[in-house]
């Protein structure tokens, strides 16, 4: 009898304080500019081949208030095919969502073979938001860590790939970046009371983080935490993790011509192909 396969935790799982702001920089603008198109033609060369495939690929996404997930979410997007490709903003539960299982949610937003499935918060919030601000008892959120890697275990045993980001900035970055919202009228929006008082318990989300890590980055689906204080770093970093995970072990060769489309092209329209 097939049985699923097994769940496989990182030996080294990655930690918030193995990170490195100093290093995670990039010097000027043109060489941003320069990594920036080269990393988003190969992410388009990725999303054609997945689609091809009919593969199926889920893009989790989390991080401090003000990390900079939007905007790595949007350089990532900006140049594919619309059609190919969904993001999920994850807030608070909807109405008809509330009293069934947390996952459910996600389940209805798993995207269809050859498509891609970008999570902004996602299924963690369970272990994360959850269990500081108490939503969770204890033991719900104790209980998710198994249950989470077995809805991932799920997804790959069905040939999904799954690719978690973490996006980490220090507190003063953080608080920079409150003010430079609260500055702003066209960005005022995204900073709520919630986002202030997240940032009074971050000693207990580091813990949560942490352990996040140590128990939900497995071999076939690893946490990959990104220093996010250089917003260009972090952008690139995000493509280059994104990008490499999903070409490894795929054939990103275009498919042949429709033998039928090229006869036609000769016949009617009278091309040499």
């Amino acid at each position: 009898m097939q049985k699923p396969s097994k769940i496989n935790l990182e030996k080294n799982t990655p930690t918030l304080s193995s990170l490195s702001f100093k290093k995670s920089t990039i010097a000027s603008k043109s060489k941003y500019e320069k990594d920036l198109k080269k990393w988003q033609l190969r992410l388009l060369h990725a999303q054609q081949a997945y689609f091809h495939a009919n593969k199926r690929a889920i893009i989790v996404f989390e991080g401090w208030d003000a990390s900079g997930k939007g905007g790595a979410i949007r350089r990532l997007t900006e140049r594919l095919d619309p059609r190919g490709f969904q993001v999920h903003p994850i807030g608070a539960p909807r109405k008809e969502e509330q009293g069934k299982h947390y996952l459910y949610r996600f389940q209805t937003r798993l995207p269809a073979p050859g498509e891609i499935a970008i999570f902004d918060r996602s299924w963690y919030g369970r272990v994360l938001v959850e269990r500081v601000e108490g939503f969770a008892v204890e033991q719900q959120w104790q209980r998710a860590y198994q249950e989470i890697n077995e809805f991932e275990r799920l997804l790959t045993d069905d040939d999904a790939r799954i690719i978690k980001v973490f996006m980490h900035i220090s507190p003063k970055e953080q608080l920079k970046r409150f003010a430079e919202r609260l500055s702003n009228p066209i960005k005022r929006w995204k900073l709520t009371e919630e986002d202030i008082r997240n940032r009074q318990r971050w000693p207990e989300y580091d813990e949560a983080i942490n352990q996040m890590f140590e128990q939900t980055s497995t071999i076939t689906s690893p946490w990959h935490p990104i220093a996010a204080n250089h917003k260009w770093y972090a952008r690139i970093k995000v493509l280059k993790t994104v990008v490499k995970a999903l070409e490894k072990d795929m054939d990103l060769s275009p498919p042949e011509a429709d033998p039928e489309v090229l006869k036609a092209a000769r016949k009617h329209l009278k091309l040499d192909v």
